[in-house]
């Protein structure tokens, strides 16, 4: 595979290092369009594209030995090594290093921490690797658009490498250089697009009737089977029982294997809940937007999530994105657009990999049903969860009659189909409180459902 190497080109000052009136300077003699309307770190961006090396200005006297210090300090300019003094299976590219070592011109090592992080780009190209889950941390580390740009990486790529620590005026520590994405070398050969891979029927099941499996759990698969690839939905209130739902769906999820991926998008949600999130499922990635978030970053946040997801998916890996919720993504972004995305990018892909979307609507939410508008039909499996049951304490919660499932002959052999058809029916002639009842009476008398099914 072809790695990201790049012809040499000559050393010049840390453009981080210049003030902005240099700065500007070097926009104009490198003939950089609009110069003057561009930010800081755009216009950074720009000189490097445009790849001057204008002299600096005359300087006053008082300047002259900062601007020496940055003359030698050039950790962040692109540098070259020859594919021919490289052994590419075991030196990492370099991108943005000033030489093999990290180091200056002086050939003196700079000190670096080795990182690894899921990219947040930013709309100048340039971005952060999130270190600490997918939320925005102190500790994320800044990562040029050059090497974004360059190792053609992608919102929600794992990429790996040295970072030096912030220099004076910086708030983040900087990636050097490129040694992996998303556990591989970087290549720039061309990478399978989630968008271009063609959705097909999910057919394979999630293990819910595990020997392990909690009632919950049983519940659901008896109901509508849940498989990989599928955009399930889950209708409920406040104190509905919805958390525990989510929590047990996404500990079957985990209980596939290391073969299955979770990932969890919480929004506006109570830090506290966050916490028990996390020390309920320690081996899922997590997206917390909580409830003192701008509406912005909670969108961001969740953006990101999805981008992770999709990443993921595309390399051909078996995720499963769950978000609560729908409701309160629609309220932070001011319309359904968000929510459609997020909720459709549920699929299978044909030729491995699949995203499977296990999402809530709020009915009490203050979106006013926006989500349940955005994402209306577009469900393969409907879970409905009944905060009167929850609060009498009837457990499972679920509505039965209103459960359902797409493409049910796929993921059910004929005999199990006709058997779950009869138990449906059996439910859907009693109130709500009864058929819970029944169905929790039902898989606490047998092993499994296998066995429960075999009985009718």
């Amino acid at each position: 595979m072809g790695a990201c190497h790049y012809s040499a080109r000559p050393m010049a000052p840390d453009l981080r290092e210049l003030h902005l009136a240099d700065l500007h300077e070097r926009a104009a003699a490198a003939g950089v369009p609009g110069y003057r309307k561009l930010g800081r770190e755009e216009l950074i961006e720009a000189l490097d594209d445009a790849d001057t090396t204008a002299a600096v200005p005359p300087r006053r006297e008082a300047e002259a030995a900062e601007g020496d210090r940055a003359e030698a300090d050039t950790d962040e300019l692109e540098v070259v090594v020859e594919a021919t003094a490289l052994d590419d299976a075991q030196t990492p590219v370099e991108l943005g290093a000033a030489g093999p070592e990290g180091g200056d011109e002086r050939g003196e090592p700079s000190p670096t921490d080795e990182v690894r992080g899921v990219l947040d780009q930013t709309r100048q190209g340039y971005g952060f690797l999130r270190l600490d889950g997918l939320a925005p941390s102190d500790g994320d580390v800044y990562i040029s658009a050059a090497q974004v740009r360059r190792c053609e990486l992608r919102p929600g790529d794992e990429v790996a490498g040295p970072a030096r620590q912030p220099r004076r005026g910086e708030r983040h520590p900087a990636l050097v250089h490129v040694d992996e994405v998303n556990g591989e070398e970087p290549v720039t050969e061309e990478r399978p697009d989630f968008d271009s891979l063609a959705p097909v029927l999910p057919e394979r099941r999630i293990g819910l009737d595990r020997p392990d499996a909690d009632l919950l759990a049983r519940a659901v698969d008896l109901l509508t089977p849940l498989a990989f690839g599928q955009r399930i939905l889950v209708r409920a209130a406040t104190r509905s029982g919805r958390t525990t739902l989510l929590r047990s769906l996404a500990r079957a999820a985990v209980a596939e294997g290391d073969e299955v991926r979770v990932i969890v998008a919480l929004v506006d949600e109570r830090p506290e809940e966050a916490t028990a999130w996390r020390e309920a499922l320690p081996v899922a990635e997590f997206a917390i937007a909580t409830a003192d978030f701008a509406a912005a970053e909670q969108v961001r946040v969740t953006a990101l999530a999805l981008e992770r997801a999709r990443r993921l998916a595309e390399g051909g890996v078996d995720v499963v994105l769950i978000c609560d919720s729908l409701s309160r993504l629609a309220f932070a972004a001011g319309d359904g657009a968000e929510v459609r995305r997020l909720f459709g990018s549920g699929r299978n892909l044909a030729g491995g990999g699949s995203l499977t979307v296990i999402a809530t609507v709020l009915s009490d939410a203050h979106d006013e049903g926006e989500a349940d508008r955005a994402v209306a039909t577009t469900e393969s499996a409907l879970l409905v969860l009944d905060p009167e049951l929850a609060a009498a304490g009837v457990y499972p919660a679920l509505r039965a009659a209103e459960c359902r499932v797409s493409n049910e002959e796929a993921l059910r052999a004929p005999e199990e189909l006709e058997a779950a058809r009869r138990l449906r029916s059996l439910l859907a002639d009693l109130r709500s409180s009864d058929a819970a009842a029944l169905l929790r009476e039902r898989i606490e008398a047998t092993p499994s459902n296998a066995a429960l099914l075999a009985d009718l």
